[in-house]
């Protein structure tokens, strides 16, 4: 299925919450003085516009990123703040990065990255904007698999899918595993959305009880609309860096209190 576009849900609170550990994880790794390869398996369109139809229309951003700015959620010296003002002054006020473009405000020259996005339009307009990497038009899960381990061998891989084919829950424990024992010093991330049919728990309890040590964050939230299906986020996070734990937790602390 192609049909998932993520305009409609740019910079919501699953994307507050994704973003704010991937840039948290993204400045940790690149502290160190030693090159790195950034692989994500379903990139986007990479740039997204908060004023555009689509983001109208749901509105979902007022209760993620806005409300997070306004709240003061995020301190000043945060890397997702850092990143979105440097977006900010490139592309406009309301722009707000995808997982890509995070990515890119802080790889460095000498680092790699490699983005699959299948989806015609989205494929288009990511390779308008990532010319710092290897654009990949394949399925991104064949795409991690094929190129991992990845040279440079240290780094990220994001795997972050629409979950509109159901099969994905089951195959993911499956797809982590392989990549895992061939990238064992890779951050591995997964998104995964929290549905009110809890379907996203099998499949945490796989990985749970393979990688007992990974970091597992999860935020809830109120559905973005009556009826809406997704009440929180998740993250599982293999290899997490120095201090992404305290992160996870301080941003769990604060969807608490929405709850």
């Amino acid at each position: 299925m192609l049909s998932y576009q993520h305009a409609y849900h740019a910079g919501n609170a699953a994307d507050l919450h994704k973003h704010a550990l991937l840039a948290s994880a993204l400045d940790y790794l690149t502290r160190k003085d030693k090159p790195l390869t950034y692989v994500e398996t379903h990139a986007g369109r990479g740039l997204y516009d908060l004023n555009s139809p689509e983001a109208a229309k749901t509105g979902e951003a007022q209760a993620g990123i806005l409300r997070a700015e306004a709240k003061g959620w995020l301190p000043p010296d945060h890397p997702l703040l850092r990143a979105l003002q440097d977006i900010r002054a490139t592309h406009g006020r309301t722009a707000y990065p995808g997982s890509p473009l995070i990515a890119a405000h802080f790889l460095r020259p000498g680092d790699h990255a490699h983005l699959a996005e299948l989806h015609p339009a989205e494929h288009a307009a990511l390779s308008q904007v990532a010319g710092f990497a290897t654009i990949h038009r394949e399925d991104g899960f064949r795409m991690a698999q094929a190129i991992c381990p990845p040279v440079p061998r240290r780094g990220m891989l994001l795997i972050d899918p629409s979950y509109e084919i159901k099969a994905d829950y089951d195959a993911l424990p499956r797809i982590i595993g392989q990549i895992a024992r061939k990238w064992n010093v890779g951050v591995i991330a997964l998104w995964y959305p929290i549905l009110t049919d809890r379907r996203h728990e099998t499949m945490t309890n796989a990985l749970r009880g393979s990688y007992p040590d990974a970091l597992i964050s999860e935020v809830g939230f109120p559905p973005a609309r009556p009826g809406h299906a997704m009440i929180g986020s998740g993250m599982f996070i293999l290899n997490p860096p120095w201090g992404l734990a305290d992160e996870a937790a301080r941003l769990e602390k604060i969807f608490r209190q929405l709850s």
